[in-house]
């Protein structure tokens, strides 16, 4: 996982598919900016720094492609073409022209962010991963309803029941949400913090393993109170009804 520093201009004149792709960058922790037009994208380009554009193939003005050439000519940063154009001929001009990746639309958000990261590491490999960074807020335990939850020593006790355990896998999961606790922490985030787990888990897999957790966790799993679903942007570990410790 790449730094929440990572700054990504989406450049879609579809509202609603660009509001989707900024909830899922800023699910992501980068940060999203957005334009509805070639014009308005150079605009942003020309006072702000970018490491990433997205572009729509079908642009009012000027097209996507024609946009991407003149950035590959201008500027170093990555390029992936978001489009409904999906031909074999589109997708090998694109990358042909500018692009350094093509997606099509509809895309799993998974597949988006990875292409994302693949093309950012080639594009900018002295971006730190964000597991090397410093993270000022995430706590060190948790009290979590009748559990209290070591995240150092990777050790979590339920007070009522000895016998209850966290797998790892639940651990793991858990350690993810805490590192940006109140926040909510997508399912192509979670896939991607798993690592060698993650080849046992697909999108809807992860649904299963938090709602493992929160049979174990919750008094009432069907009314979460520390572990919640942030819809569009996945989940949340919510500790204003729950005690941490710094």
């Amino acid at each position: 996982m790449l730094s929440e520093s990572v700054r990504i201009l989406i450049v879609e004149d579809d509202p609603d598919m660009a509001e989707l792709i900024s909830d899922l960058m800023e699910a992501e922790g980068w940060l999203p900016m957005r334009a509805s037009s070639a014009e308005e994208a150079a605009s942003i380009l020309a006072r702000e720094t970018v490491h990433l554009v997205l572009v729509d193939h079908n642009l009012p003005g000027t097209s996507g492609r024609t946009f991407a050439q003149r950035l590959r000519a201008q500027l170093n940063l990555g390029i992936i073409m978001v489009t409904a154009a999906g031909s074999a001929a589109d997708r090998v001009l694109g990358l042909e022209t500018a692009a350094d990746d093509y997606v099509v639309k509809p895309f799993e958000p998974i597949e988006l962010t990875a292409r994302i990261k693949a093309v950012l590491r080639r594009t900018f490999p002295s971006l730190k991963p964000e597991r090397e960074i410093e993270r000022e807020y995430e706590p060190a335990s948790l009290k979590l309803s009748d559990w209290s939850v070591d995240l150092k020593r990777r050790r979590a006790v339920c007070a009522t029941d000895s016998t209850k355990s966290l797998t790892s896998a639940e651990f793991s999961l858990l350690e993810i949400l805490a590192e940006k606790p109140n926040t909510p922490v997508s399912r192509a985030h979670i896939l991607d913090r798993l690592g060698s787990e993650s080849e046992r888990y697909i999108d809807r897999n992860v649904d299963v393993l938090v709602l493992r957790l929160r049979r174990k966790i919750e008094r009432n799993p069907d009314l979460p109170r520390h572990i919640k679903t942030r819809r569009g942007k996945g989940y949340v570990l919510d500790l204003d009804d729950g005690e941490s410790e710094p």
